[in-house]
């Protein structure tokens, strides 16, 4: 914590000179009268120099400005308390005091549609995580790239093309409207009608081989479909640093199949070909057919991201039931040799109805991310209809990502559309309500921005006290979500700190409040939780509205 990192140098020095080589963290007190604790001491409690430790750390917390009280309970955790008259202004520093002194370069693969396939609720999760995290790592200072990964290659498309070739319809006329049909007829027939397999099989082998009337109709699918998913983002407020997907690589593959054979990394067992390392079950690389899979094309974009951009670690955002295929792609990987990176496979939970079962259409189908959006759209309308377009459209889009990341990523939640659009409890509608509150203050007093160069007020009432403290807490909430890749923690501070400043509104009065100098302080605190509250929405993907 950069706010507190003198404090923390010198007890760190301090156990140097008993030969303890650790690094001081401060956490979150559970006390009502403390605010941190240090427990780094209870593992040193038998140390032969314990007592002189304790006096010594006694000395530096009497003399340091920051601690106001503290404790040594009887098994050495350390409770503190701080001065927060005297942390006020170092919270007006908060971009640079999040700011890492070691920035890393990462790339986080998320999202990954296929051609043909309108993005649906399942995609919902991936973007809102992956968005997320890519946010908050480029609000510390990383240096973070994203790829969404497109499903443009293979099987599926050539399903597709056989399809329109058998039925006369022309691709480069398609709407996606139709294409969207298309897709689950062209799969259902591949299973059922061996004739259409064959085709199918053999319109895959054009696509591989460069066949150009095969790669003309590809592109025009590839077109159509990346149009209509763009405009979908744009609507959900999503972009990405790179649009690569499958098609990518296909020219890597042959190249890197071959080596790898040739190093005896993978060998051929009945026209496939899988790995020579001696796993249970032993992976399969490409399939008897000679067709690719998804680990072959992953494996193939490690070696051009590699290539391609500089990164010390990769995230891939997926569901938790591809685990099994990420701990194998890592292990492939490692054992063909690859350039060593830090792979880390993201997952998460579905996302249900009311019964627990995943959230679909009246008919079972997959409900499209679209239709969901204008589900939340029409719903906040009804309930706030004198709001702009705007307006409207930032609460839905804050409904759709608050509620989806104030979830651990892991686990599942059930989406309640009345639950998340009220203005009370745990939803984005009341944290929006929170800093539109705020900014009602600065406009009804007249006070605009504040100065940074407020003198520290000689009084604090415990509600100012509280909320100063707790905007305090951003760099371990930031710690907690950037090293875990867990949004949650984000969500659930903003909506800790919403809560606080509501109390401190109702209690301050701050409009007809007739002490000057009371007023300056409040007012001051009120614009620190505007840019606190601003900046934790920037990390999770949440834009401030105007009106509420």
């Amino acid at each position: 914590m950069k706010i507190y990192s003198g404090l923390l140098i010198e007890i760190t020095k301090l156990l140097k000179k008993y030969s303890i080589n650790e690094v001081v963290e401060m956490r979150i007190s559970k006390f009502k009268n403390f605010d941190y604790q240090i427990n780094l001491f209870v593992q040193y409690s038998s140390h032969k120099d314990i007592k002189k430790i304790l006096e010594e750390l006694t000395s530096i917390l009497n003399n340091s400005k920051l601690i106001e009280s503290f404790e040594v309970t009887d098994n050495f955790f350390i409770n503190l308390r701080v001065n927060a008259q005297n942390i006020i202004n170092k919270l007006v520093d908060v971009e640079k005091n999040i700011k890492t002194d070691t920035p890393k370069d990462l790339i986080i693969d998320y999202g990954g549609p296929n051609i043909g396939k309108p993005l649906h609720v399942g995609h919902l999760r991936p973007l809102n995580i992956g968005r997320s995290i890519y946010a908050t790592n480029r609000i510390v200072g990383n240096n973070i790239l994203s790829d969404i990964h497109l499903g443009d290659w293979g099987m599926p498309v050539a399903q597709i093309i056989t399809y329109c070739d058998d039925e006369n319809i022309e691709i480069e006329k398609l709407t996606i409207e139709i294409l969207e049909e298309i897709y689950p007829k062209a799969s259902s027939k591949y299973k059922s009608d061996e004739v259409f397999r064959t085709n199918a099989l053999n319109t895959n082998k054009q696509l591989s081989t460069g066949h150009l009337e095969t790669v003309s109709k590809w592109k025009s699918l590839r077109e159509l479909t990346l149009s209509t998913l763009k405009n979908t983002l744009t609507l959900l407020d999503h972009d990405f640093d790179f649009w690569w997907g499958e098609s990518t690589v296909n020219d890597i593959i042959p190249k890197m199949l071959e080596e790898l054979f040739d190093n005896s990394k993978i060998e051929e067992d009945e026209g496939a070909f899988i790995s020579s390392q001696i796993t249970d079950p032993r992976i399969l690389i490409t399939k008897s057919d000679g067709s690719y899979l998804y680990i072959t094309t992953d494996l193939a974009t490690v070696i051009l991201r590699n290539k391609k951009i500089p990164h010390e670690k990769v995230l891939y955002v997926t569901d938790n039931r591809q685990k099994l295929h990420f701990e194998q792609l890592f292990q492939s990987i490692e054992y063909f040799q690859f350039p060593t990176k830090d792979y880390s496979h993201v997952g998460f939970g579905t996302i249900n109805d009311s019964n627990g079962n995943p959230l679909k259409t009246r008919d079972g189908g997959n409900l499209k991310l679209t239709d969901l959006y204008m589900q939340a759209f029409k719903y906040i309308e009804e309930i706030n209809n004198t709001l702009s377009i705007q307006d409207i459209n930032g609460l839905t889009n804050t409904v759709l990502t608050f509620s989806d990341l104030i979830t651990n990523r892991k686990t599942d939640y059930k989406f309640d559309l009345e639950k998340f659009t009220s203005v009370s409890g745990k939803t984005g509608i009341y944290i929006q309500y929170a800093q539109v509150r705020a900014k009602r203050i600065i406009e009804a007093t007249g006070m605009e921005a504040i100065s940074s160069k407020i003198e520290v007020p000689s009084h604090l009432d415990n509600i100012d006290r509280n909320l100063i403290v707790n905007l305090a807490n951003i760099e371990l909430f930031l710690e907690m979500s950037i090293k875990n890749s867990e949004p949650h923690h984000l969500a659930n501070y903003l909506y800790e700190i919403s809560n606080l400043f509501n109390t401190f509104y109702q209690e301050s009065n701050i409009k007809n409040m007739e002490n000057e100098n009371k007023k300056i302080t409040k007012i001051f605190i009120t614009n620190l939780f505007i840019k606190y509250s601003h900046l934790l929405m920037q990390c999770l993907g949440i834009k401030p509205v105007e009106k509420m």
